[in-house]
């Protein structure tokens, strides 16, 4: 983790489920709500969730609940989710293309601003009114528009390698569409997202 903190990293990679949560309550009417009525609705336990939240500070009091728009907007400040992070995406295929054109990373602070592919029939050209920049103008491009997260949509053969590149400049998260294992230092915040695995997963359940 680039950033030193006590909450351990399962209970950071809750908190967008708390929020995400929360959200849907907020705008069902519900204005307070207790860690019982938020842990049914995620399958997770209300000791789990004071648990959770008690590494941040105090959140609502004994008894009353949580006033929900408060820990909204208290969740989004410990996440970094009040502002808005400039963000790439390496490799513009099919999957590329379809992250640029996903309209659901905007309204929730992450705005595509570039994207990089060596192909050169790609180069050039636009995806949602975004140009395709070759691999070589990565780094200054990051730098110029302050690029701190990239979204990597490249083949697992050369994901590596690609990787290898950004370290080199001054990304400081990946989202790892490639199915593979990175090797990455602990500077660096990787989440990989693989849907065969979670699909293997729920195999097991189903036989």
């Amino acid at each position: 983790m680039v950033k030193d903190s006590i909450a351990p990293e399962v209970v950071i990679l809750r908190l967008p489920l708390y929020i995400r949560a929360l959200s849907q309550m907020s705008e069902e009417g519900q204005t307070v709500i207790s860690s019982k009525t938020l842990g049914n609705r995620l399958q997770i336990t209300p000791a789990q969730i004071r648990k959770d939240l008690s590494y941040f500070g105090r959140f609502g009091k004994q008894g009353r609940g949580y006033k929900v728009d408060s820990l909204i907007e208290e969740l989004t400040n410990i996440l970094g989710l009040n502002k808005q992070w400039n963000s790439c995406i390496v490799g513009v295929g099919r999957l590329g293309k379809a992250i640029i054109n996903y309209p659901g990373f905007v309204p929730e602070g992450f705005k595509i601003i570039s994207a990089f592919d060596n192909d050169p029939s790609l180069i050039g050209k636009t995806v949602n009114e975004i140009q395709i920049l070759p691999m070589d103008e990565i780094k200054s491009a990051v730098k110029q528009n302050d690029i701190k997260i990239a979204i990597l949509a490249v083949p697992s053969t050369v994901a590596q390698n690609v990787i290898t590149e950004l370290l080199n400049t001054n990304i400081k998260a990946i989202l790892n569409y490639a199915p593979i294992a990175p090797k990455v230092p602990e500077t660096l915040v990787l989440r990989n997202i693989d849907p065969v695995i979670s699909l293997q997963s729920m195999t097991y359940y189903l036989d």
